[in-house]
């Protein structure tokens, strides 16, 4: 039992330590002015497990004052493509950045107005780079998988940068409890937010 407890600390370890490997450039600064300055909606795309980070990232975004929406790369090609419009801006998660569903919904994206796209990847090869205008760097990324295949430390990573993103975006809006129980009124999170505005309102 100790070995599973021991080897488990070692993936927890490695984790831990890409996240804390992340390095900050002005790219992020940047991804962070094109969210703040959005006029449409924030979608958001990736293949796989970079799509369920990029569409936790959206939700996130949602609840927190900025309207997002995630798109599939997959769907993009029959149809919801069509959600791009004229104020909107892209980001595109995909750590190899070479899946070609995500290069092409960045490609095509195009063709449907004017905007600011944001790639999140980190293979120094990566096609996503080309296509996109600002690219945040996830830096290489060491897997704990025994075969060094599963993405447990990279999505982790990505992970990390959509919360940061999300976050300092919140604070630099200044959004409130009560902004945020009028955009997630419901469960635990709700009723918590609603108390607050409650106590806000009696004051």
């Amino acid at each position: 039992m100790s070995d599973i407890r021991e080897y488990a600390r070692q993936i927890i370890e490695a984790e831990a330590t890409a996240i804390r490997a992340i390095q900050l450039g002005s790219t992020f600064d940047q991804a962070v002015e094109v969210i703040e300055a959005c006029k449409g909606k924030v979608i958001v795309t990736g293949m796989g497990k970079a799509g369920i980070v990029g569409q936790r990232f959206s939700t996130v975004l949602c609840s927190t004052g900025t309207p997002a929406v995630f798109v599939h790369p997959g769907e993009a090609a029959h149809g919801d493509l069509g959600i791009v419009g004229e104020g909107d801006c892209l980001f595109a998660l995909s750590t190899s950045g070479k899946t070609r569903e995500v290069v092409e919904i960045v490609e095509l994206s195009r063709h449907l107005g004017s905007h600011k796209v944001v790639a999140i990847t980190s293979h120094p090869e990566s096609n996503l780079r080309k296509v996109s205008d600002i690219v945040i760097d996830m830096g290489v990324v060491t897997e704990p998988c025994p075969l060094g295949l599963t993405p447990t430390a990279s999505i982790a990573v990505m992970s990390a940068i959509t919360d940061a993103l999300t976050l300092v975006v919140m604070r630099r809006r200044g959004f409130t409890r009560k902004d945020y129980g009028l955009r997630h009124h419901g469960g635990y999170l709700g009723a918590q937010a609603r108390l607050d505005n409650i106590l806000e309102e009696s004051d």
